[in-house]
């Protein structure tokens, strides 16, 4: 048999018996040289579409860190949740501007109101902190700062004033009356048991404390100035020997980090000059405790 003739015949054996998978023969050339092997194989089936590695864990999954597989990023954090911003007011907001001016971030108030300054505070702390200057106040800044700061007392909250006044004095429910509380540190200016008019107000210290009673303004000085303690005492109102209610540039500045001489100061000075204008010499005046 010739070559050609045999090589026909291994290959029709092959197709008869359905194919050898793995079969290699090895023919020759017309030249009776071998030629390069011919690998003949049948596929067992269509071949499945291509799938990316399990993102399961083990050795050769695709999960963090595995061989086979890329890493995968962690999910982003959700933004802090913001408690207080711009606007907002209340007590919440009172205990953040007492604690800002604890850290020396803030020098007014505390106001109970969300202003600018607040905000400008609490952009220059987040960005001590390397938080993100938002100025909003939100659980991540809120927390730093706790960590800094004690809770403040009841004169840290109302440094400045704004503190809830107490309820009318009874002698303070007839006529026109002065009703001053040192309990809540507060002014009402009353008619006929109606309140008119409500300061925040200043007393004496231990030493020279303002005294209790009852009493009646008996002399107005508008542009009073005091010669027993070489200082100014405007839109003075004098109800018990040198004791007056007044405007106070110190309250003003300082809060209740201070004290009169025994006078009742007044920190708002356009309030005072309204009240001035509308107190009588004989109304009464009630201090009590």
């Amino acid at each position: 048999m010739g070559t050609g003739r045999a090589v026909a015949a291994l290959l029709a054996l092959a197709a008869l018996t359905g194919g050898v998978v793995g079969c290699t023969v090895q023919p020759v050339d017309a030249d009776g040289k071998r030629r390069s092997p011919i690998r003949i194989e049948r596929p067992s089936g269509t071949p499945s579409a291509y799938r990316p590695p399990d993102s399961g864990s083990g050795s050769d999954g695709g999960g963090k860190g595995g061989r086979g597989g890329a890493e995968t990023a962690a999910p982003p954090r959700p933004p802090a949740r913001v408690l207080w911003s711009p606007g907002d007011s209340g007590r919440d907001v009172r205990e953040l501007q007492a604690r800002l001016r604890q850290v020396a971030w803030l020098f007014d108030g505390p106001t109970g109101t969300y202003d600018g300054r607040t905000r400008e505070a609490v952009e220059g702390f987040q960005g001590k902190r390397g938080l993100p200057r938002t100025g909003r106040t939100d659980t991540v800044t809120w927390q730093r700062l706790l960590g800094m700061t004690h809770e403040p007392g009841k004169w840290e909250l109302y440094l400045m004033g704004g503190q809830p006044a107490a309820a009318p004095d009874a002698r303070c429910r007839t006529g026109r009356v002065l009703c001053i509380s040192k309990s809540t540190r507060t002014l009402r200016w009353m008619i006929d048991g109606r309140t008119v008019t409500t300061l925040p107000v200043r007393f004496g210290a231990d030493p020279t404390p303002t005294r209790d009673g009852v009493f009646q303004v008996y002399w107005k000085s508008r542009d009073h100035w005091s010669t027993l303690y070489d200082s100014p005492m405007p839109y003075a109102m004098f109800f018990s020997g040198g004791q007056a209610v007044h405007f106070s540039a110190d309250f003003a500045a300082r809060g209740y980090a201070g004290s009169s001489h025994g006078c009742v100061n007044v920190r708002d000075e356009a309030a005072i000059a309204r009240l001035y204008g509308q107190v009588r010499t004989g109304d009464k005046v009630v201090v009590h405790g």
